[in-house]
């Protein structure tokens, strides 16, 4: 039980692929005597536990079963539910009479049970629905009565619980097959799968609970997980105290760029947030006429009226961080300044209209420590591809930009993911719809800016700034809820979040 509690800890904040999962899988049966049949009894075990937990009070079951190692599970928690006094009913979809060997035993399991098999479209008044038509493998769009099944599951007006993957869902991107299940808990199993935590993954999954099925921890440290959970506890450490013997010049000057006519607010918002993460000194570069506005807002700020090729050299040799795009827009104005900026070698954030500017220009060489911050559409454009295709692979798209780019990227939206330069991918687990309003982007860079000119490498300033935005986001969402939040709303719990020791 030590080694389960200890495997349990070290794959909490793991994420892994379906391959990686199908070999720790395999790895954990070799290690077991029928340890393919063992591993689904205790899967079928930890559901029932669940289902007692989480709903004490309900004990008409039914359970959707598919023709896989996923309807076994669903087979054999059938046959220990009826055990324990439940009733229990089993929908079957799909081919039977080929079953895998450890699904065959645990039918048999549920025959023996004398467990209710009914027609697909027969009504039912079920308390309970268990989900387990689907496991991590599927890969094609669902059709036929598995997508009949699937329509039924979501209209029940009972809780659902999916076992390890929502039938539908795939377990590495997120992208929906055509059809899945929306379910209240999704208990998943040995790892954490990737796809779950982005894209379209959290609205299907509900409550995403683990159970390692007790594989020894051995199996988890010899296989390096896809992709990792920002944890802002430890981002959080980065930060040194600071010394009582301390100065504005030893946190560090951000520079924001933009603001093209009738665009004041984007810089604004990101030169705010560099002042409220900690950076020492702000400046902001912007179109003459928004001078007074953004001075009369923010009287901490120092910001410039810049004209048409106008050199801003001065500035940018004066900045610990430069952030070029917010409000930036793509007339001549914002090009001529993103030139100068191109030709700067020091760390440096893209956001906006920087990213779709440089998207025009496939042989671009950006700085080192270079940071993009896109959103899916933004990232689309800078990989010649289309929103959809970004979408249906975040992973990839994010791994591809950075390639591409040889730089540390952002790439925003449900579940944002991080690529260093390494290649190591983090995600932000935590943000919600409301964050779905304009400015939100532009907050984003001055926080990410701001830990920067404090001395954090890229790919830590812009993991712990994109966890604190969202975790900041989530604060006030359940303060206040998700309709009206708007992006300078977060700076109070950002400022909060950053200073505060969880």
């Amino acid at each position: 039980m030590k080694n389960a509690a200890s495997a349990a800890a070290t794959t909490k904040s793991l994420l892994y692929s379906s391959a990686q999962i199908r070999l720790l899988e395999q790895q954990a049966i070799a290690e077991l005597k029928q340890g393919d049949f063992v591993l689904m009894q205790r899967a079928a075990s930890a559901l029932l536990t669940l289902l007692k937990q989480r709903w004490p009070s309900r004990r008409q079951l039914l359970i959707y079963v598919g023709a896989g190692n996923n309807g076994g599970d669903g087979y054999l928690l059938a046959a220990y539910a009826k055990s324990e006094g439940y009733q229990v009913a089993l929908k079957c979809i799909g081919d039977h009479r080929k079953l895998p060997r450890a699904a065959a035993m645990a039918a048999k399991a549920a025959d023996k049970a004398q467990i209710t098999r009914l027609p697909l479209d027969q009504p039912t008044t079920a308390e309970l629905i268990v989900d387990a038509l689907f496991g991590i493998g599927l890969n094609r769009t669902v059709a036929g009565d598995y997508a009949q099944a699937i329509t039924q599951i979501n209209q029940a007006a009972a809780p659902i619980l999916a076992v390890d993957v929502p039938s539908g869902l795939c377990a590495d991107t997120g992208r929906v097959f055509g059809a899945a299940v929306k379910a209240d808990v999704t208990l998943s199993f040995i790892g954490q799968k990737m796809g779950l935590f982005t894209a379209d993954g959290p609205d299907h999954s509900g409550e995403l609970l683990l159970n390692t099925l007790d594989c020894p921890a051995h199996l988890f440290a010899s296989i390096k997980a896809s992709a990792s959970l920002a944890q802002g506890k430890a981002l959080l450490a980065s930060l040194l105290p600071r010394p009582h013997n301390f100065h504005k010049g030893k946190s560090g000057h951000v520079l924001v760029i933009g603001g093209d006519h009738g665009m004041a607010g984007a810089p604004l918002l990101a030169a705010e947030a560099a002042l409220r993460c900690g950076a020492g000194l702000v400046t902001v570069l912007t179109r003459p006429e928004h001078k007074m506005a953004l001075l009369s807002r923010r009287p901490e700020l120092m910001v410039h009226g810049i004209e048409p090729q106008q050199t801003i050299h001065r500035w940018l040799t004066k900045a610990s961080m430069v952030v070029i795009g917010p409000g930036l827009g793509q007339q001549f104005w914002g090009q001529q300044l993103l030139q100068q900026v191109l030709q700067h070698d020091g760390p440096l954030l893209l956001d906006a209209d920087a990213l779709n500017l440089i998207a025009q220009q496939p042989s671009v060489q950006l700085p080192a420590e270079t940071i993009l911050t896109p959103h899916p559409a933004e990232a689309a454009r800078l990989l010649s591809s289309t929103t959809s295709a970004v979408q249906d692979d975040r992973f990839k798209a994010v791994l591809a930009l950075q390639k591409h780019y040889q730089a540390t990227v952002l790439l925003k939206g449900n579940g944002s993911l991080i690529a260093d330069t390494t290649g190591v991918i983090q995600l932000v687990h935590a943000g919600n719809p409301g964050m779905a309003t304009a400015g939100m982007g532009d907050l984003l860079c001055g926080v990410i800016a701001a830990l920067s000119a404090q001395g954090l490498d890229a790919a830590t300033a812009t993991a712990l700034g994109g966890w604190l935005h969202a975790a900041a986001a989530d604060q006030q969402v359940s303060r206040y809820g998700e309709r009206g939040l708007l992006a300078s709303d977060l700076l109070p719990s950002i400022r909060q979040l950053l200073n505060s020791k969880i």
